[in-house]
């Protein structure tokens, strides 16, 4: 449950532990969560947030990137942790809101995430 914040420009944050979260808010930052259920915040100009954990979820201000992993969640499963899914889009457009935090359903499509 750690967190990881980059302020300054072109910084990297990333969170690889179960519920981390990570934050970009300097220029062209970039936020990594890579953990289960991680959090990638881009809150800084042309910062991109990325999720490829078990049920991670991205959120950025208007025009950051955003990036999302789904993977199949079966434990004991030969497929577990098999990437079934991988979305990306531009906060701003195609209904992807400022400050709202997304993750992939089961079809891979973005949803507002519930927590």
């Amino acid at each position: 449950q750690g967190a990881a914040t980059a302020s300054g420009d072109q910084g990297a944050a990333t969170a690889s532990g179960d519920q981390g979260a990570a934050t970009a808010s300097g220029d062209q930052g970039a936020a990594t969560a890579s953990g289960d259920r991680g959090a990638a915040t881009a809150s800084g100009v042309n910062c991109g947030a990325y999720a490829t954990g078990f049920f991670g979820k991205v959120s950025g201000v208007d025009g950051s990137p955003l990036h999302l992993d789904r993977r199949a969640y079966n434990p004991g499963g030969e497929d577990h942790g098999r990437v079934t899914h991988v979305w990306a889009g531009i906060v701003g457009r195609f209904g992807i809101e400022p400050g709202v935090f997304y993750t992939l359903d089961e079809t891979g499509t973005p949803v507002k995430a519930k927590d």
